[in-house]
């Protein structure tokens, strides 16, 4: 590989840490911070777009800041590793921040400034992760990600939410000081901690005893964000956050800097060999193997839809963990297209969930029968997302999984080929009833257990169209009432908050930062879940079931899962991956 003097992995990690300054300047005009938040997101993607095309071709863009402490640089480098998560970070920060504008106004939440402040700052410390040139460097994002993310997962201001945060700090910050111990017993024997292609050539002459001593606390410490087992249960605590934060914890930046360091510490310090011959691999591909089918097994009991989202990234994290820790070069490809795979499929669920929420305040399945009919796009969205999660072909999830079983059994751990095809089936198992009440159940007589009663086609009279009716004072159960114009009272046309009579934003009369709300934290003033009285209003598939700032980003992720799915090597990961096991494998995928 070449390297190439530039600035351009500090200015993308820069692009994200500036934008902090304007968007809290900007907090008494919400169109502005908001216009601030977009750009900036727009241009930390130009720029890790731009280092693509060289990153294919073997190329390696460093910046240099000289010595952190001492016998460490404080260097960042865009190597093709390090832009297959920078591309994923950057990309889904872009799509998330229109999504945020949606759910946050939606929802008139309070402190948006700080929201948007604390999401610009983890993307940047994201970024840090994914182009750090050594551990040491790596860990300073590391943790710093840690510290932007906390005021996201503490937004609701509750106990609850104080509670998640606080085990949130405990659990990964005693990642972090894993990682810093493994960071200096590696520095201590090899006397540097700088990434290279196929392991650091020093750990091979190490006392064995000590590399795996070193290994273990690398790959726990990262495991805490990873959410392997039994270092998960913070995950699905921190569930009490904005949607939005959950899909940057789950889909953007936190998880993925998990399994992105596991990534770092496999193939660029111990390298596939030397972890190997320390006998590594196998106890790693276990833990990840039982995580992944006990996470699906607790989802199948989480009614509020979030959680069992939530635990099933517990288990889908473990699928890049296992391919990385099967160690064959197909097995490795199929667990590095998993983090865009997963990450594409995970934030159209979670924007769903949201919009969910916002539109009719249901967060629990049981209250989801014929919701289909309300948010018909929304739900068919949801649908696909989870047939990629199932491994479904023309999804993003067959591809990566593909690849995953060919290397299990290539590697002689049929085993593991088993375990996968296994986790397939608690897929659908958890996420089916989800998409057969929404579109095959009719709200008063909701069957509770669709997968054994299971009238094939469901319910017909359920999805038939109805006879217009004509009500004085149409229900909008929980969604935003419709004026004269036949416009949203809440949303116009174009996304944005109506205006009172005064001129001013109903949502955002603010006093600095401070939003009046009309009702708590999240807007339940009147309907508190499941289908009004009356039944689901039906909306039709022209996107009336909510704001285009939402229902975009939605069928955008959407549509990004399923590129993944069809044209993989043309949607630049694949060929990102191909390069990645090549160097440090030296086997051609």
């Amino acid at each position: 590989m070449t390297d190439i003097a530039s600035l351009r992995p500090a200015l993308a990690v820069a692009i994200a840490a500036v934008a902090v300054v304007p968007i809290l300047a900007s907090g008494r005009r919400p169109n502005v911070r908001e216009g601030w938040t977009v750009l900036a997101a727009a241009g930390a993607f130009a720029v890790v777009a731009s280092m693509l095309p060289a990153a294919i071709s073997g190329t390696t863009y460093v910046s240099t800041f000289g010595t952190l402490v001492a016998g460490v640089e404080l260097s960042l480098q865009a190597d093709p590793l390090g832009l297959l998560f920078g591309t994923v970070a950057s990309l889904l920060w872009l799509i998330t921040s229109f999504y945020s504008i949606g759910y946050m106004r939606g929802l008139s939440e309070h402190a948006q400034t700080r929201y948007f402040a604390a999401f610009a700052a983890s993307v940047a410390a994201a970024l840090g992760v994914a182009f750090a040139d050594n551990l040491v460097t790596i860990f300073v994002f590391y943790e710093l990600l840690t510290v932007a993310t906390y005021p996201l997962v503490t937004h609701d201001e509750t106990a609850e939410a104080r509670a998640a945060g606080r085990k949130y700090l405990a659990y990964t910050f005693g990642g972090g000081v894993a990682v810093l111990a493994g960071t200096v017993m590696i520095a201590t024997m090899t006397g540097t901690t700088a990434f290279s292609p196929g392991g650091i050539a020093g750990l091979a002459n190490a006392d064995p005893v000590l590399a795996r001593a070193a290994f273990v606390l690398l790959v726990s410490g990262f495991g805490v964000k990873a959410a392997l087992m039994p270092l998960h249960s913070w995950l699905p605590d921190a569930m009490v956050a904005p949607t939005p934060v959950s899909g940057l914890l789950h889909a953007v930046a936190v998880v993925k800097s998990g399994v992105f360091g596991i990534a770092r510490v496999l193939l660029d310090v111990y390298g596939v060999d030397l972890t190997a011959s320390l006998g590594m691999g196998l106890p790693l591909a276990i833990v990840a193997a039982a995580t992944l089918l006990l996470a699906s097994i607790i989802a199948l009991r989480q009614d509020n839809l979030k959680r069992r989202l939530a635990y099933s990234t517990v288990s889908q994290l473990s699928y890049i963990v296992l391919g990385l820790a099967i160690l064959d070069p197909t097995s490795i490809v199929g667990g590095l297209l998993h983090i865009p795979a997963h990450a594409f499929m995970k934030l159209t669920l979670f924007f769903t969930a949201g919009a969910i929420h916002v539109e009719t305040h249901t967060d629990d399945i049981s209250e989801m029968a014929g919701i289909g009919k309300r948010m018909p796009l929304t739900m068919l969205a949801f649908g696909v997302a989870a047939a990629g999660m199932a491994g479904i072909p023309l999804v993003a999830g067959f591809v990566s999984k593909w690849y995953l079983l060919i290397g299990s059994v290539d590697a002689g751990q049929s085993v593991f080929a088993v375990v996968l095809l296994l986790s397939g089936v608690l897929n659908i198992a958890y996420f089916w009833p989800v998409f057969y009440q929404a579109f095959f159940e009719s709200e008063d007589a909701a069957d509770a257990k669709p997968l054994i009663e299971f009238p094939l086609g469901g319910q017909e009279w359920s999805i038939r169209p109805e006879e217009p009716t004509y009500d004085p004072d149409p229900v909008t159960d929980g969604g935003p009432a419709s004026d004269a114009s036949g416009e949203s009272s809440e949303h116009r046309s174009d996304g944005s908050p109506a205006s009172d009579a005064s001129g001013e934003s109903s949502e955002h009369r603010s006093e600095g930062d401070e939003v009046v709300e009309e009702a708590p934290h999240g807007g339940q003033e009147s309907h508190h879940g499941g289908p009004p009285a009356e039944g689901w209003e039906r909306r039709g598939w022209r996107g009336g079931e909510s704001t285009w700032f939402m229902l975009g980003p939605i069928l955008a992720a959407m549509t990004g899962a399923v590129v993944l799915g069809v044209i993989p090597r043309t949607a630049v990961f694949l060929r990102l991956i191909e390069v990645i096991v090549a160097a440090a494998t030296g086997v051609s995928v």
